[in-house]
């Protein structure tokens, strides 16, 4: 069930004017779609992925209570900000589970979880994250309608009310953007990066 725009906005002003009630009520309301763009996005990862689609949302709800007393602007806003805190993520554990040494960072699993864990980086995922890098260097708004649209699971209408634009905008700003991600990754394992 999606809650409707208007009570979710609300209750986000509600919470940032302090009332904790509100965020009770808000919790189970937005939970479910975050919890849905979390399954999106771990449906793209390697089987066997060690990050669960539940910590990850759990993880951008611990983060989205440490901004504290967040403007928020609308439901809209709110997703937008999820979106970025999952990408952020995401993108901070590829690059960790890249980064790791053999033997001091080592993860320890009994030998019935041995299996499932995977000690590479989603090479994809890094990828993408640096093509994004450099298409907002290039145009910082086809950047943002990804981020909202892949990251954030946001509706055309959502991500235009976000950046204040029309639809229409941002439809064609996801093409380009699209196509412009395809090429930059098709050089990419071209060059063998």
């Amino acid at each position: 069930m999606v809650a409707p725009s208007h009570e979710v906005t609300q209750l986000l002003k509600a919470w940032t004017t302090g009332d904790e009630r509100a965020l009770e009520k808000l919790t189970p309301l937005v939970y479910e779609q975050l919890r849905r763009v979390a399954q999106h996005h771990m449906a793209g990862q390697r089987p066997g992925h060690i990050l669960q689609t539940t910590a990850l949302v759990n993880e951008v709800y611990l983060q989205l209570l440490d901004c504290g007393q967040m403007n928020w602007q609308d439901r809209a806003h709110f997703f937008a900000m999820s979106a970025q805190l999952m990408r952020r993520i995401l993108i901070d554990f590829a690059r960790s589970r890249g980064s790791q040494k053999r033997g001091g960072d080592a993860v320890h699993v009994s030998l019935d979880e041995a299996p499932s864990v995977s000690k590479e980086p989603d090479p994809n995922l890094v990828a993408l994250d640096d093509a994004l890098k450099e298409l907002a260097a290039v145009d910082e708004r086809k950047s943002k309608v990804v981020e909202l649209r892949f990251f954030g699971g946001l509706s055309v209408e959502e991500t235009a009310a976000v950046l204040k634009v029309s639809p229409e905008t941002v439809m064609r700003d996801w093409r380009l953007a699209k196509l412009w991600l395809l090429r930059e990754l098709s050089e990419g394992n071209r060059r063998g990066a």
